[in-house]
């Protein structure tokens, strides 16, 4: 059982978490216009305005119940195992890089689990799928009673190969990222390079596994039918846009921004966090 020192890190990890999709939650769903229909970024904000406050936070839920889950599995297992594998890995003499890489891949597989709430998100999110799912309750329950378990779990495979390898690399690289930068004095200092240093590794992060994200969008767009190999679905999709890198990368820019300001705010909320409790 996880003391509550090690506890820390989940609550920690959800909180912060929580804060990131607060504040960037509007922005998303300004972006998610622009996506939708195409309009600059001045009339996405118009509509939102037109609709009210009263609706600006709706469609929140998913992505908070799914976010503050998984990031809170990230940093909590990650530390976990980590303790677990090291005082092994001191009687057998592994390298510690080694043992905090599988810790971090373990974790990412771990958070694979709930692969079915990015499968609600994205049927909820096509408005090919408006008539016939309302919302995310009845999104899951229309696949399991139609389909089974199995429905959920369409583009596990690349979820998988995202969440291991860019676990991986974010704690890996987040300490020596953080050395480079000019050493803080202040709290807000040490804030402010954990946002810095977070920010540019979500954002590189997304950029390198874009194409994960879009074969994984595209096969949990289907609902029923065969289970296509992951490599069928990006040939597919690479076929479709011409054999085109610019056209394979199309939103990656938005992506970017996104995720360097979401990875920003978790990672600084996360240390701060952890100096708090």
């Amino acid at each position: 059982i996880a003391s509550a020192d090690q506890s820390n890190h989940y609550v920690c990890g959800s909180l912060a978490a929580f804060t990131n999709i607060i504040v960037t939650f509007p922005i998303q769903k300004v972006l998610f216009r622009q996506q939708l229909h195409g309009v600059r970024v001045t009339e996405a904000v118009r509509q939102l305005q037109r609709e009210g406050l009263r609706h600006l936070y709706r469609g929140l839920l998913p992505p908070l119940l799914q976010k503050t889950t998984t990031v809170a599995i990230m940093f909590g297992l990650y530390e976990d195992f980590s303790r677990l594998l090291l005082h092994h890995a001191h009687r057998s003499g592994a390298p510690e890089l080694v043992t905090r890489s599988v810790a971090a891949a373990l974790a990412g597989t771990a958070e694979a689990a709930l692969t079915p709430f990015e499968r609600v998100q994205t049927l909820l999110q096509d408005h090919r799928h408006n008539g016939r799912f309302n919302n995310t309750a009845h999104t899951f329950r229309t696949l399991l009673r139609d389909y089974g378990v199995r429905e959920c779990y369409r583009g596990l495979v690349p979820v998988l190969l995202r969440n291991g390898p860019s676990n991986i690399l974010f704690f890996g690289l987040r300490g020596p990222i953080k050395q480079q930068l000019p050493d803080a004095r202040t709290r807000m200092g040490h804030m402010a390079n954990d946002f810095v240093c977070g920010g540019l590794l979500g954002a590189a992060l997304g950029i390198m596994f874009y194409p994960l994200n879009v074969v994984k969008s595209r096969a949990q767009a289907q609902v029923g039918g065969e289970f296509v190999p992951c490599h069928q679905v990006l040939m597919t999709v690479w076929r479709e846009r011409g054999g085109s890198i610019v056209l394979l990368f199309r939103g990656a820019t938005l992506n970017y921004h996104r995720s360097l300001l979401s990875w920003g705010i978790i990672n600084a909320t996360y240390e701060l966090l952890l100096k708090v409790f």
